[in-house]
């Protein structure tokens, strides 16, 4: 890509609830690079400026002179135009099932790359199939899940695979989400977002027998009947975290899988099962919430009862998700942590397709933490993304395309450049 390009970084949707956060991320961060020039883009200069305005309270910079430019996801033109100006675009605009698409076909033909925030393994995929042998072509990076969907648990995969001694097998991974006084909220385009997910997730089968038509290799061995949905009800009491779990129905085990696809085709390194879980603080809050995961599932299926979950996220969701989103007090009082379960062998064998047949005998127990996890981990997973992808193109896959953030940035400095931004990955046990 061409370095007279004007902008670095153009942060599109800085007018969203998410973009305002990416905003003032990536202020703080122009401070630590030696270069690095950037832009908002949106539909509406009036909004645009009053983000930049808000954004200079909020950080104490001097932001209300940076560059605006006007692009609308439903004008196709206006995005080539915003791509062709910038190296990396930050797409802050979803719900990227009906937003995404666009932007990412505008920046293959612009010559940019493009980071996202989705959570969405519908539009993930289906940007893989179409777009990747586009995108090769084009020299552009497509990274999707570069938010707190993937970041932190695809990531943490990685970390656990280069700390573990031996062959990994399985992790078991245990979400923790902590709130303040205030309690936990959630922007409504999130809760959007999760509706029409459930209500097309019967889309994902077919794409995938076209994207993965061979299975990868499968462990003679699941992972550990203390913890393991294979041996324990739904719901269950995992003593190694003190929680009450239940399955966690998030985006993070398809961007992991398609990881471990990735790393197994191109590397010929064994895949690693996982598994994740949601922990609650009692056996009451878990079975409440896996009651309102039934009830939402079902109304996310017909239209009549979808209408009503879109119309009135608060009523369904007891307040959690909003019109408006949470509150700066909720989100300075919330925080999350990954604890990973992790097992495996001693010995490696050198064929990824190659079982053990004796049990695994190792353990490690890794933990990936960080502050709020929508509004405060995401903006900081997704400038230190975009930061990658400008400062260490040496160390990406040698050619563009559509991948995952851990084979987009597996021998990049990016887990080191997280830690100091307060997204910490470490081994509690070994």
């Amino acid at each position: 890509m061409a370095d007279s390009r004007p902008y670095d970084l153009i942060i599109f949707g800085a007018t969203g609830f998410t973009g305002q956060f990416v905003v003032d991320e990536v202020a703080r961060v122009e401070e630590e690079e030696e270069t690095l020039s950037w832009a908002v883009a949106g539909r509406t200069m009036e909004k645009l400026q009053k983000v930049l305005a808000q954004s200079s309270k909020r950080t104490g910079k001097n932001l209300e002179e940076k560059p605006i430019l006007i692009a609308d996801s439903s004008s196709y033109n206006s995005l080539v135009e915003m791509c062709k100006q910038t190296r990396v675009v930050l797409n802050c605009v979803g719900p990227y099932r009906f937003h995404g698409e666009q932007v990412v076909k505008a920046c293959i033909e612009g010559g940019a790359s493009h980071v996202d925030i989705s959570g969405e393994p519908q539009y993930l995929e289906k940007m893989q199939m179409h777009y990747s042998g586009k995108a090769k072509e084009s020299g552009s990076y497509i990274v999707g899940a570069c938010g707190f969907d993937s970041i932190p648990a695809d990531l943490g995969i990685l970390f656990t695979r280069n700390k573990f001694k031996g062959d990994l097998n399985a992790v078991e991974g245990f979400l923790d989400l902590t709130q303040g006084p205030e309690g936990l909220a959630g922007n409504f385009a999130t809760f959007e977002s999760a509706v029409y997910g459930f209500a097309h997730s019967g889309e994902l089968t077919s794409m995938r027998k076209i994207l993965f038509p061979t299975p990868l290799p499968r462990s003679a061995h699941r992972p550990p009947e203390t913890v393991s949905w294979h041996h324990k009800p739904t719901i269950f009491h995992c003593p190694e975290v003190d929680r009450w779990c239940l399955p966690f129905p998030g985006s993070d085990r398809s961007v992991v899988q398609r990881t471990q696809r990735y790393y197994f085709d191109t590397k010929q390194q064994r895949p690693t099962q996982f598994i994740p879980y949601i922990c609650r603080p009692s056996r009451w809050s878990a079975y409440a919430m896996a009651f309102f995961a039934v009830i939402f599932a079902i109304m996310a299926k017909f239209s009549l009862t979808r209408a009503l979950l879109l119309k009135f996220p608060s009523f369904f969701t007891a307040g959690t998700f909003k019109k408006g989103g949470p509150s700066l007090a909720q989100i300075k009082g919330a925080a999350f942590s990954w604890t990973f379960l992790a097992t495996g062998y001693s010995d490696k064998l050198e064929d990824p397709e190659a079982q053990h047949e004796e049990k695994p005998d190792q353990k490690m127990v890794i933990k990936i933490s960080g502050p709020e996890p929508g509004y405060l981990t995401t903006p900081i997973c997704m400038v230190q993304a975009a930061v990658v992808l400008l400062k260490e193109k040496g160390r990406l896959p040698k050619d563009g395309g559509v991948y995952t953030p851990a084979s987009a940035f597996g021998d990049t400095s990016i887990i080191e450049r997280l830690d100091k931004h307060n997204v910490k990955f470490q081994v509690v046990e070994d």
